[in-house]
């Protein structure tokens, strides 16, 4: 495969964007015949070389609009080729028009040397409007990655109040529970969050008895899933049912994460007074119905849009958690369903201490990149199936034949980034850096990683169209 990358200007340049998305077209989308691809090369040239010819925005148009009426000959092509086909060259197309027009109305008139324009302003304005990708990725973290500091110093501070109201009223109603200290975690804590400060979450921990219940590798279960765990009940001959508080929430022996859920729902999401809450907080909060998640919707204010009526709201989820040593155990039916008694194994806390543990040993950029990865992936629509936790895991195997990831090479990274994560789509698997069985892309049907590799093959030779 050929990955050079072109910076060339006007039909040349498109020319040569044509001719990489055409030769590639068959490895990434997996088109049946060469004779369709034949009639899409002549023509996608066709279009070219009418458009290259054209002297104006109008002849530009009126031949672009002439060359996809005979797009139609591949009609019987899969659809996302010629979406694909069409919605990349419509835009260079568009793109490098543009870019000509500008050029001729900045061009000087020559017509007395007094108007001729000297080489230095000259120069000056070029390295005005051209601008290297690490320059547009710098730009990109600051505008779109990056969250501002009072954007999360607000969230986090409405999720701490929240936190204190749940745990007062679980000290108060159920003073037996063997809860311990809730507490916020996650991206938002650990500045990994992207785009805005949306979500919030609230760890609570479970205190269970050392000798009364086991955790079991998801290796070792009936499931035979790594990341699908469960807690057993053990030493009943001696400590009978009933001996422990979380007894009532046993099902088969085992302790039912999805009981536990349901009991949390009960209990804060809808005996909580929240209209009382609301009044001392300042903020509207809404249990949100019908998931299987804990979530609470968070609007500013005492009503819908507030006093500022840009502000967006927030969500803060509750996440019951089991800890043992550095294994940590969430209650996510959202995750683990059908299977009522399955706890998920956590491998963000792996992931996101590696990470932190590697760019402080060499002042690197990984979390820099990672935020980026995230960013392009959630204001993109075709790669929004993306979720953070591949992206985490596509930095880390990088981490291991790549040593320099300073701001210096931070556009290699990101190109470097872009082809590693082609090649797993072509594989079809993404596996965890820490569990190797877990397959992170198994949940993206074929057509998503189709969609996905071909923009990802687009950006290939130009990565700025996913800083757009």
């Amino acid at each position: 495969m050929n990955f050079q990358s072109s910076r060339r200007r006007g039909e040349d340049g498109v020319s040569m964007v044509i001719d990489f998305l055409l030769s590639n077209a068959r490895l990434v989308l997996g088109v049946g015949g060469a004779a369709m691809l034949g009639i899409a090369t002549l023509v996608v040239k066709r279009l070219i070389e009418r458009a290259g010819r054209a002297t104006d925005d109008e002849k530009v148009e009126q031949k672009m609009a002439e060359s996809w009426e005979e797009l139609t000959l591949v009609s019987a092509s899969p659809t996302l080729i010629r979406k694909g086909i069409e919605g990349v060259v419509m835009k260079h197309v568009a793109k490098t028009a543009k870019q000509q027009k500008a050029e001729l109305c900045q061009q000087p008139q020559m017509s007395s040397l007094e108007e001729q324009p000297k080489p230095g302003a000259q120069s000056k304005r070029l390295q005005l409007c051209v601008r290297s990708l690490q320059e547009h990725l710098q730009q990109y973290y600051h505008t779109r990655a990056a969250l501002a500091p009072h954007e999360i110093q607000r969230v986090q501070s409405v999720a701490l109040d929240i936190c204190t109201e749940i745990q007062g009223f679980l000290h108060s109603r159920h003073p037996d529970m063997p809860v311990g200290e809730m507490s916020l975690g996650g991206s938002l804590l650990d500045d990994l969050q992207v785009v805005s400060a949306d979500h919030a979450c609230l760890l609570v921990p479970l205190q269970l008895e050392a000798s009364l219940w086991r955790l079991i590798p998801g290796e070792e279960t009936l499931l035979i899933h790594p990341l699908h765990w469960m807690v057993r009940r053990v030493n009943l001959e001696y400590y009978p049912r009933g001996w422990s508080y979380w007894d009532r929430y046993m099902v088969g022996g085992y302790l039912s994460a999805e009981a536990i859920v349901d009991m949390f729902r009960k209990t804060v999401m809808e005996k909580m007074n929240w209209p009382t809450i609301i009044s001392s907080l300042d903020c509207l909060i809404r249990p949100v119905v019908g998931g299987l998640d804990l979530r609470l919707e968070i609007w500013p204010g005492n009503e819908r849009g507030g006093a500022d009526s840009s502000d967006q709201p927030f969500f803060i989820s509750m996440l019951p958690l089991l800890r043992e040593e550095d294994v940590a155990l969430t209650a996510q039916p959202e995750l683990t369903s059908p299977w009522v008694n399955a706890w998920h194994l956590s491998l963000y806390p792996w992931e996101t201490q590696r990470l932190a543990q590697l760019d402080a040993a060499d002042d690197g950029y990984r979390r820099h990149t990672l935020k980026i990865l995230k960013a392009v992936c959630r204001l993109n629509p075709t790669l929004r199936p993306l979720k953070a936790a591949p992206l985490a895991n596509l930095i880390l195997h990088l981490s291991d034949s790549e040593s320099d990831w300073s701001e210096t090479s931070l556009d290699v990274r990101f190109q470097q980034c872009i082809t590693e994560l082609i090649g797993y789509l072509e594989q079809g698997a993404l596996h965890s850096y820490f569990k190797p069985a877990v397959n992170l892309l198994s949940d993206l049907s074929e057509d998503q990683v189709d969609q996905m590799g071909f923009m990802l093959y687009c950006a290939v030779s130009e990565p700025e169209i996913l800083l757009i």
